[in-house]
Parts: structure tokens; sequence; C-alpha cells
């Protein structure tokens, strides 16, 4: 039941994420397209709008300029210049513009002076209404004091319309176009001045519904609408495409993780892809590798510490429980006894002293004490440590220093200490009248190299890759009853690793090893 808690809790946490992820995503990816499609929607819809007034301005400016002409020989009209690349313009009002050019060609106005009596008021309104039945268009045309003299549906015939701003305005001689809207319909106005000889004696007013424009716009924006509809519809479906393709590795690896973090450190996820999630999917099967390593490491490291001082302790606790037993009563064996458990002890002493090295070097708490420090010398010094031992076994140890061999920044206690290991192992797997050699010369780049060889028995091929590893022995009794561990080599590899360096060994087996370590140069 204690374990049922967390995996229910994990599992509900995960689906949590999973579809907290997967709407945020989703949710995302849908923002994301309102946003870019209510945003170009708007500002074309904007510019579509402006663009048809545009060219129903052009198109009254047009029909005020014909009309005023046809009606009013030598007459001119002020208004802005058309736009006659608007292709809305050219579309729409070409050939409404055209027959209404054609329809004032034929029309009979009478000759003169701007006409105000009864006929030529007759005349502008049947000539009025002749030009505005071809298009949908009011037309009106007012005297220099405002009074209409015509009106396409003839609401407004007399009237004075010279208070109407539009009019005011054109009657002093500026062209006037603002939008406005009548009876709930909007409408588009302009009054354009019409002048004889750069007199003002009269103006054009026109107006024309914008219901045809209003309703292009709502079909366009109906459109709009349901083709944004359509972009979420189809958008949605591949957001959770998209979201579920992301969030499936994510919910492996979270599954996976809380596995890991339970203690199931064998698990995997399947690497599908190159992008971030698969190098993600690939360092998490890379940390549960190493995890597994660390974790057996640990286990062969209590297992064998454990064997290390079992077998010292035994022998003491035997040689003790001998000379309680009556044998410190004879002088010879207890001085025997006492020196094994002597030497048994120094052991003791030497394993923990190497364990506490490699700790501190594991948690990179070794203080090193760097300066410029003449590998010769510490390699001499090293020799001169192991002489007479070597002595006693018949070999001989040399040094070689090549000329131009740099200075190493590197603390020189631990380097000595890294040169004894080494050596004491070349002595130990050596055949008695051999020669050790030690090698120092300039690395490659700003390195000092330094390698240590000898003629023993080598290593073989299958146990290469584990030498270095910790109380690994290729030859666990032989080396037992030498009195090694196993971490001499370790310990020189943990140094030269916290100096920036590293350490490698090559061999053959019956010809001899070497092992070489490079650290960086003063």
């Amino acid at each position: 039941m204690e374990q049922k808690g967390p995996r229910t809790g994990l599992g509900f946490r995960s689906t949590r994420t999973r579809r907290s992820i997967r709407v945020r995503l989703t949710f995302s990816h849908l923002a994301v397209i309102v946003v870019a499609m209510g945003l170009s929607g708007l500002l074309l819809l904007s510019l579509l709008e402006g663009y048809f007034m545009r060219a129903m301005e052009d198109s009254l400016v047009a029909q005020a300029r014909i009309t005023a002409q046809a009606l009013i020989p030598g007459a001119r009209v002020e208004g802005p210049p058309i736009d006659v690349s608007n292709a809305a313009y050219n579309t729409l009002q070409q050939q409404s513009v055209s027959n209404l050019s054609l329809q004032a060609q034929n029309l009979a106005v009478p000759s003169g002076e701007f006409p105000l009596g009864e006929l030529g008021l007759r005349s502008l309104a049947d000539a009025t209404l002749q030009l505005s039945s071809q298009l949908d268009t009011r037309i009106r045309i007012v005297d220099s004091q405002g009074t209409v003299l015509a009106d396409s549906q003839r609401e407004s015939l007399g009237q004075d319309l010279s208070c109407d701003p539009l009019l005011a305005q054109a009657l002093v001689g500026q062209y006037a176009s603002p939008v406005a809207s009548a009876g709930g319909i909007q409408e588009m106005h302009i009054a354009a001045p019409v002048l004889v000889e750069d007199k003002v004696v009269g103006a054009v007013y026109l107006s024309q519904s914008l219901q045809d424009i209003r309703a292009v716009m709502r079909d366009l924006r109906l459109r709009w609408l349901l083709a944004t509809a359509i972009a979420l519809a189809l958008s949605g479906m591949v957001g959770m495409l998209l979201s579920g393709a992301i969030s499936r590795p994510v919910r492996r690896l979270t599954a996976a993780a809380g596995a890991v973090a339970e203690g199931e450190l064998d698990q995997q996820v399947p690497v599908e892809t190159r992008d971030e999630l698969g190098r993600l999917s690939q360092t998490f099967n890379e940390m549960t590798a190493r995890l597994r390593s660390a974790r057996q490491m640990q286990v062969d490291l209590v297992a064998n510490v454990s064997h290390e001082l079992r077998t010292p302790l035994t022998a003491i606790k035997g040689l003790v429980e001998t000379l309680r037993d009556g044998a410190v009563e004879d002088a010879e064996v207890r001085d025997r006894f006492l020196e094994t458990v002597e030497d048994e002890t120094d052991r003791l002493i030497r394993l923990v002293n190497d364990l506490l090295v490699l700790s501190r070097a594991d948690s990179e708490a070794l203080h090193l004490q760097r300066e410029p420090v003449d590998m010769g010398r510490r390699a001499e010094a090293a020799v001169d440590r192991l002489a007479s031992w070597a002595s006693e076994r018949g070999m001989t140890l040399r040094v070689d220093v090549r000329p131009g061999a740099p200075l190493a920044l590197a603390d020189p206690d631990r380097m000595e200490q890294v040169l004894v290991n080494l050596l004491h192992n070349a002595v130990k797997f050596s055949a008695p009248g051999g020669s050790v050699l030690v090698d120092v010369g300039q690395g490659p780049g700003s390195t000092v190299q330094v390698g240590v060889r000898d003629e023993g028995i080598g290593i073989p091929a299958e146990a290469l890759p584990r030498i270095g590893e910790r109380f690994y022995r290729v030859d666990r009794a032989r080396f037992r009853a030498d009195g090694g561990s196993g971490l001499g080599l370790a310990i020189a590899r943990a140094l030269v690793e916290a100096h920036g360096g590293r350490l490698w060994v090559e061999s053959e087996e019956g010809r001899g090893t070497l092992v070489c370590f490079q650290v960086p140069a003063a």
C-alpha cells in the first residue's frame, strides 16, 4: 500500500501534466490562427471598403463633370482628380459612365447663359432625369443662390438648399464630399462647384446609396467568418495532432522518470526523432545508464571494501586470540604475531587513506597546491623511494628526461604520489632482472607527458578496458598476496584527472605495459 500511493499520485500528476500540455499547445496554436486571421481579415476588409468608397467617389465626380458639361455649355466642375488606375472604378463604373456620356450627347438643352427661367428649368429637369435614369444616382443642380433648378427625383425643385453645409462649401468654389446617413441607409454625397469663365454659377449635388457596397462588405465578412471557422477547425485538428506528437514523448519521459525516482533504473525510452525531444530522450537514456553504472559501482565498492577490511581484521582477531590463549608467553611467537598484526594494521591504514583520496577526488574536494613542477625531479624522487625495494627484486629503475621538457602546473606531492603508484605496479608485475623506465617530455599542446614502461607480464587484451577500475585485479589471488588492494591505478587516474589531465594504459601480454599521463604545462 505504501508503494501504490506514490504511483497513483504520479499517475495523476502525469495525466494532469499531459492534459495541460496538450491543451496549452492546442490553444496556443489556435490563438495564433485567431490573431492572424483576425488581423489580416480586419485589415483586408478595411482596405476593400476604402477601395470601394474611393471608386464610388471617383464615379460620382465623373458623373458630375459629364452632367455639368452636357447641360451647361462651357462649364467646368471643380473636384479631385479621378484615379483611373483604380480597378474597382474601371470595372464597376466604366460602362455606366460611358452610357451617361452617350446619353448626354443626345440631349437638347437651350444654349446661352445658365438657364434660370421656366423653360430652362424644365429643360434641365428633363435632361437630368434622362441622365439619372442610366445610373442609381440622385442628381440635383442648384444655382449660385442655392436654389434647386433640377432634381432627378423631383422632390426638392425650387427649394433653397443654401444652408446645406456641402452646398455652402461648393457655392464658394470648394469641392465637398462627406459620407452621411439618410433614412437609416448610408449614402455618399458630393457637391461640386460649376464654374463658367472661372465664376461660380451653381453646383452639382449628387448622392448615391452605399447599400450595394454594404451588401458586398457583409458578404465578404460572412465569407471571412466562414473561412476563419474552417481554419480554426482544421487548425484545431492539426494542433491536436502536433500536441499529441509533442506530449507523447514527454508523457513517456514523465512515466520513466517516475519509475527511476522509485528505484527502477532499467528504464529506457525510445528515441524517435532527432529534434530537442529526441535529444532529451537520448540524454535520459544515457543518464539512466550512468545511474545503473553508478549504483553497480557503489554495490561493488561496498562489497570490495567489506572484503578488503574483513581479511586483515580476521587475521588480527585470530592472532590476538592466539596470543591470549598462551602464545604471548613465547617471545619468538609473540614477536612474530605482533609483527603480523602491525603489517595488517598498516594495510588497513593504507586502504583507508586510499579510499579517502578517492572520496575527495569524487567530490572535487582535493586541495591541490598548484605550482611549476619539474616532473623529472619528481620522477627521480619516486625512484629513490622505491629503489631499495626494487633492488631486492632485482629490478632497475631509470629516469629519462627528454630535452625541452617543460615544467608542469601541478601539486608536487600529488604528482609524486602518482609516480610512486605507477612505479610500484611496474615493479610488482615485472620479472626479476628487468628494468622500469620513466620517460618525461613534451606532450601535445601545452602539456607534459610522463610514461612508465616495464618489461613485465603485460595485461590481457580482454582485461585492458577495465584497468583502472577500483578494486579490479587481473590476477586477484596474486595481487592480494602481494598486499595490494587494486586502488593504486584508480588513485593515479583520479589525481591526474583532478589536475585536468588524462591517463591511459597500453599493454601487450608477455611484452610489458606502458602507462602514460599528461598534465597541463606551467
